[in-house]
């Protein structure tokens, strides 16, 4: 009887060890180390440069991805053989595309049938025009376009005939 309760004493400590919350782990130092890069003359915007036990991990943003290479090359000269370079590159904004985008998911809305709807993409901020027949159709619109990759913003001049 007493080996029972042992082994299931043991069992439970065991058991307690391995289910050991994540906060006894012990955490790896954190380094803000943006600040090295003020000089690399390397185009990211929003940089953040972290340091996190040994591995730096970059964050950004940029539109070329020389840009993003670029930046981690000059991590390494710094003496960074570990680099996590998580700087994203946007794509420039291709209106035409946007355009195309929202046309075709316009049309695919049978809620919007009888609809006169124009569109207009300036860097991605999207400006629509026209007609509707009830102003239910406005906000249906306005959501229709709100989902198409690409769209920033959506500013709606929508008149109900």
């Amino acid at each position: 009887m007493m080996n029972a309760t042992r082994t299931k004493l043991m069992a439970a400590i065991v058991a307690a060890i391995l289910l050991a919350p994540a906060a006894w782990a012990v955490q790896p130092e954190t380094k803000d180390v943006t600040s090295l890069f003020a000089n690399s003359g390397v185009a990211v915007e929003g940089l953040r440069a972290i340091d996190v036990g040994g591995i730096l991990v970059l964050r950004g943003r940029t539109l070329d991805l020389t840009q993003a290479q670029a930046i981690a090359t000059y991590a390494k000269t710094l003496g960074y053989a570990r680099v996590a370079n998580l700087v994203r590159v946007d794509q420039g904004v291709d209106d035409a595309k946007i355009e195309r985008s929202i046309e075709r998911q316009l049309s695919l809305s049978r809620g919007l049938d009888g609809c006169n709807i124009k569109i207009n993409s300036q860097d991605g901020a999207v400006h629509i025009s026209g007609t509707v027949q009830r102003e239910l159709q406005k906000d249906f619109a306005m959501e229709v376009v709100r989902n198409v990759d690409g769209v920033k913003s959506v500013q709606s001049d929508l008149q109900r005939f």
